[in-house]
């Protein structure tokens, strides 16, 4: 029981340094979620400023039943707008562009519609770019074709019939997403019919008939090279009319989601990483075999990774409301790891309360169990304190798991910086690795202050032994000299008494080949 304690307060830390590396995730992930936040409510707390249009506003103004069809329509048309700059904003957070879109009508010091613009873009600085400018079209739907089969068709005809001066003036129109491709094809369907009509007309030589077809494909041509497909379906801006909550929860779940399967992989890393030094070690000390040591590195990978999509998800959820809060302290809280912290907390405080539910732990047990998860998660929510749950080591009969804990940890951290070096990484991934080589750092650390205790209390006629041979380990990991590590460590494995394995590579080598038993 004591030692399922143990192991539980380890993974409370560990879960703490999830929640600490999955900081960058959860700020980026949280700010995409803030978009859509803001498109629901119309309300950017953080920023002061109020949409014209939100998704709430538009669901709230009123129908008259003898119109409904093209009153819903129009409606979705607003709500499109508003959705698809949502979309847009947060994909752009999550790549990490600098630019913003937004609606023209929601730009300061503007009072009226411009005449050919929806939306533009803006730099960081908060500047128009030039030619940015974009026209947003939901048109096509007719009551009389429910299945909207013809809805593209429909479109691309009002686009050339109805507004023709985007096309004079080229400029960009977005349409429906899933009806984008389908315009694309009926317009080119169209200019190859025209293309064969020319061809006749020419030939019969009617030039003036030729010069009006000539200038249908001309115009066609300009109209398709101008059309966007917007960020936002045809069935997306209709939901956000009939249910803008149910619409907006679906897009913070999906931002969410992201976040959890990003956050998930560098959980699994560090999980894993500190894991499997962790059971290594016990092996070593013959307190599991090797198989539970396996059973064992995968399950906490796996739990890690649940940790860490937990935490992602649920992390990016609440930063993004708190950064929308209208409180300007919960607004400032955002900016730091507390959504993160709370996520990982929530995980461990749900098995705690599971336990006592279950009657595995009483009330008090339970009570004191929260406290320190409390404590320990505040605490630790930078990452701070996760060697802590790496370290399991009793006093006797860990000389060997020590040593073999202090090689794999230098050689993990040796792997990581070598990474952090060569390879041009993303800044959410440097940023993980980075955290990864401080708690093997810590390991390091940890494993040797542990040999040197257990050499000075059982092992001092030796120290001078041990001392060269750690000296030559750290060496030969740093320079890749596999022949000075086995060196190093043979030199312990003679001070002890012991029987060398093999003498060098090569003596490995030849062993293998003829198939020896390798004498321990």
């Amino acid at each position: 029981m004591e030692k399922k304690r143990k192991k539980d307060k380890q993974d409370d830390i560990l879960n703490a340094g999830i929640g600490g590396a999955s900081y960058e995730t959860v700020q980026k992930y949280g700010n995409a979620v803030k978009e859509h936040l803001v498109a629901y409510s119309g309300t950017d707390n953080e920023r002061g400023e109020q949409l014209t249009k939100s998704l709430k506003s538009i669901y709230e103004q009123k129908i008259n039943d003898k119109y409904a069809f093209s009153i819903r329509q129009q409606k979705a048309g607003w709500a499109a707008e508003v959705k698809d700059t949502a979309n847009t904003n947060a994909e752009n957070i999550i790549s990490g562009k600098g630019i913003k879109k937004i609606r023209y009508d929601d730009l300061p010091n503007t009072s009226a519609n411009h005449p050919l613009f929806d939306h533009v873009e803006i730099d960081s600085e908060g500047n128009i770019i030039a030619g940015s400018g974009s026209q947003m079209k939901f048109i096509g739907a007719s009551e009389s074709d429910p299945t909207g089969a013809g809805n593209a068709e429909r479109a691309l005809k009002k686009i050339q019939t109805k507004h023709q001066k985007y096309a004079d003036n080229d400029v960009k129109i977005e349409v429906p997403k899933d009806e984008y491709q389908q315009m694309i094809d009926k317009a080119d369907a169209e200019i190859s019919a025209l293309q064969k009509q020319l061809g006749k007309v020419n030939a019969n030589g009617n030039t003036e008939a030729a010069a009006k077809i000539e200038n249908k494909i001309d115009n066609l041509n300009r109209q398709k090279e101008n059309l966007r497909p917007s960020k936002t379906t045809r069935k997306e801006s209709l939901e956000a009319v009939d249910g803008p909550e149910i619409s907006t929860i679906k897009s913070v779940a999906g931002i969410s989601h992201k976040a959890g399967i990003e956050t998930a992989g560098n959980a699994a890393m560090i999980g894993g990483s500190v894991s499997l030094v962790r059971n290594i070690v016990d092996v070593c000390k013959g307190e599991i075999s090797a198989d539970e040591a396996a059973v064992n590195v995968v399950k906490d990978t796996a739990q890690s990774a649940a940790v860490g999509y937990g935490t992602g998800f649920i992390g990016s959820v609440i930063k993004g409301a708190m950064q929308n809060s209208a409180s300007e302290y919960t607004i400032a809280l955002a900016k730091t790891n507390v959504a993160g912290t709370i996520a990982a907390a929530t995980v461990s405080v749900a098995k705690t309360m599971v336990k006592y539910f279950s009657g595995e732990i009483d009330g008090t047990q339970c009570l004191e169990d929260l406290g320190e998860q409390g404590t320990g998660m505040i605490a630790s929510s930078m990452f701070a304190v996760v060697g802590q749950a790496a370290i399991p080591i009793p006093v006797l009969g860990a000389a060997v798991g020590s040593m073999v804990g202090y090689a794999l940890s230098s050689a993990a951290y040796g792997t990581l910086m070598t990474s952090l070096k060569e390879a041009k990484i993303a800044r959410e991934e440097r940023i993980v690795i980075e955290k990864a080589c401080d708690e093997h750092i810590k390991m390091i650390r940890e494993y040797r202050a542990e040999m040197n205790a257990i050499i000075e209390k059982y092992l001092s006629d030796t120290r001078e032994t041990f001392e060269e041979s750690f000296s030559g380990i750290k060496d030969a990991l740093a320079i890749g000299d596999v022949d000075l590590l086995i060196e190093s460590a043979n030199n312990i494995t003679d001070s002890l008494g012991g029987n060398k394995p093999f003498d060098d590579m090569d003596d490995f080598i030849n062993k293998m080949r003829r198939g020896e038993t390798f004498a321990f």
